[in-house]
């Protein structure tokens, strides 16, 4: 288990409960779990609660979080996923099928990472290039043709830089899936459910409602880029963290998502079947909502979301 600086402590004490767990014969050592599962509580509850916008970077990082894969196959009740972009290749940064969340019949398309050298290197550290996007987008009019919503959970440290991604056309790739989530004629839900970097993630996340998971960041930019560009060197990243506000309330508050989804105590890379369970909670609660909109409806409160983001001010000619 990969454990992070600050969740250390709460690491130490579970050790504790764990030692005397083992050695708990005849109950002698119960009163004193107690207490340790209470002092456990209390620190959990106290850092948790009071994360610096850096360390909500580092726990949207952990190694140990699910990924799209692993959300995908704890809310389906089916899944079939579908490959290629019918004109390239098949990125496997980008996964996406169709599958039923809860009796809904839906598109699911999502950023993939590793957990090792070798699946993080198959997976391109979950970087799509533009096969991805273009496999994103054909699943999407694919779920518009057959009338069914599109899930899309974001979880990439951003889109392929390469050079390879260039030559085909990364800008264009995202720039054209911006252009048709638009005007989709179907519900779009989405979701950061790790890291949310620039237009990586939203390539494949304009939606009619944007959630974010507990502890994960979403931004232009990452830190230690932002770090790097205006100080020339990664050492200021935890100030550009902060900066950038880039976490859930911030984003919340100035309007660009418009929930959080509440995660296990401590993150979900502690209980994948909890953080599972309230992310179909969110999106199924979601699609039921924006299925009894009709069609018109449905592209002009998207659009409308979008262009009232942001604050700007019109003069008039002197």
């Amino acid at each position: 288990m990969h454990i992070l600086d600050f969740e250390k402590p709460v690491f130490d004490v579970e050790q504790k409960i764990e030692e005397l767990r083992l050695n708990n014969k005849n109950g002698i050592f119960n009163e004193a779990i107690k207490k340790l599962e209470q002092s456990r509580n209390d620190l959990q509850e106290q850092i948790f609660s009071n994360l610096t916008r850096w360390q909500r970077v580092q726990m949207a990082r952990h190694p140990d979080r699910p990924y799209t894969l692993d959300y995908i196959y704890k809310m389906c009740d089916r899944f079939m996923e579908i490959h290629g972009d019918r004109y390239y290749a098949d990125d496997k940064a980008m996964v996406g099928g169709v599958g039923t969340i809860d009796g809904i019949s839906v598109v699911i398309i999502g950023h993939q990472k590793g957990r090792d050298t070798k699946t993080r290197q198959y997976r391109n550290f979950g970087m799509s290039n533009p096969d991805g996007y273009r496999k994103a987008l054909r699943l999407m009019k694919m779920a518009e043709k057959f009338n069914m919503p599109v899930v899309t959970l974001l979880d990439t440290p951003g889109a392929f830089p390469g050079l390879e991604a260039e030559e085909r056309g990364q800008a264009e790739a995202i720039a054209r899936n911006l252009r048709e989530m638009a005007t989709l004629k179907v519900p779009i839900v989405s979701v950061v459910i790790g890291e949310g970097a620039s237009g990586g993630a939203i390539g494949i996340g304009m939606g009619n409602e944007v959630y974010m998971q507990e502890y994960t960041w979403y931004s232009v930019i990452s830190p230690e880029s932002c770090s790097s560009i205006l100080w020339k060197s990664w050492d200021q990243k935890e100030q550009a963290a902060s900066a950038l506000k880039l976490a859930p309330q911030d984003l919340l508050e100035l309007k660009v998502i418009d929930g959080i989804v509440k995660e296990p105590i401590g993150g979900a890379h502690r209980d994948h079947d909890l953080a599972a369970e309230n992310l179909k909670a969110q999106i199924v609660a979601s699609l039921k909502r924006l299925k009894k909109l009709k069609v018109d409806k449905l592209i002009e409160q998207r659009i409308d979301k979008y262009s009232n983001m942001g604050v700007f001010e019109v003069l008039d000619k002197a």
